[in-house]
């Protein structure tokens, strides 16, 4: 028990220490960050016209009022920022480049480490993305970007950031087996951005493609957390309340977890540090 307790000790204080160490880093290029604050509000902005516009005279589409699909638009441009990943990316150049095989070396576990570069990335993003457009939305815009369940939405917030960050780093795996990825991450990304309910809700979509949602990871890193912002959930004609659906995506993170371990041990055997 005490082993345990001291791992886990060790474990915690190596993501704080390579948290911080990557917050100092990109707080040195703050500024490239500070760039994507103008994306949020624009894509808020466009979204806001269209849906307006669809709306009408209409008081509610697919059983959400116009209140509720603003706020929804703002809480899927929040979450964006605070559950960003790059651990796709920057596995990929590591495996082409052969410069994995230095963490292969190391007694530290390059998915955790990845995992501590995403905490202090997105701490930063926090502070300087996230903050910044809560202030946008709400005081420039007038919309209420206050949580109805707010335990509930950090929860389901941080359970969609681990798992944008597990399925992008099996992405990234999948460079062991493959030279290129780029094509590959790509679809990945346009299909996510699709049925993540980014550019629409997902209660839009035929009652089929709704219903196959909880089977893909897609719903858990958007449109899940922005239903729970808006204290209701509903899916494929299926109504759950918020702590059952946290709890499916809870269940659905898990799983792609051990998915993710499941290839990391077959990418250990399939490594060969070419370009090393």
């Amino acid at each position: 028990m005490i082993k345990m307790l001291n791992a886990i000790k060790t474990k915690i204080d190596i993501i704080k220490a390579v948290a911080f160490v990557t917050f100092k880093e990109w707080g040195a290029y703050r500024t490239h960050s500070m760039v994507s604050i103008f994306v949020g509000p624009v894509y808020f902005i466009v979204q806001y016209f269209i849906w307006t516009a669809v709306y009408g005279s209409a008081e509610t589409l697919n059983g959400m009022e116009l209140t509720q699909m603003i706020r929804y638009f703002g809480a899927t441009a929040l979450i964006g920022y605070l559950t960003m990943d790059f651990a796709d990316w920057n596995l990929d150049m590591l495996i082409r480049t052969g410069k994995f095989l230095t963490y292969t070396l190391r007694p530290l576990d390059h998915r955790l480490f990845a995992f501590s570069q995403k905490a202090g990335h997105r701490i930063l993003g926090f502070i300087v993305e996230f903050i910044p457009c809560v202030l946008i939305f709400t005081l420039l815009f007038k919309i209420d970007m206050r949580p109805v369940f707010i335990g509930w939405t950090i929860a389901s917030i941080l359970l969609a950031y681990l798992m944008n960050f597990f399925v992008h780093y099996c992405l990234g795996m999948a460079s062991f087996w493959i030279v290129q990825t780029g094509g590959l991450r790509s679809v990945y990304e346009l299909i996510g951005n699709i049925f993540s309910g980014m550019f629409i809700p997902l209660v839009f979509f035929p009652k089929t493609i709704q219903v196959i949602q909880f089977f893909l990871p897609f719903q858990y890193t958007s449109y899940v957390p922005a239903m729970v912002f808006l204290g209701q959930y509903s899916l494929g004609d299926i109504q759950l309340s918020i702590p059952a659906i946290v709890g499916i995506q809870a269940i659905a993170v898990l799983v792609v977890f051990l998915v993710s371990e499941l290839m990391y041990k077959a990418a250990m055997k399939q490594f060969t540090a070419v370009g090393a």
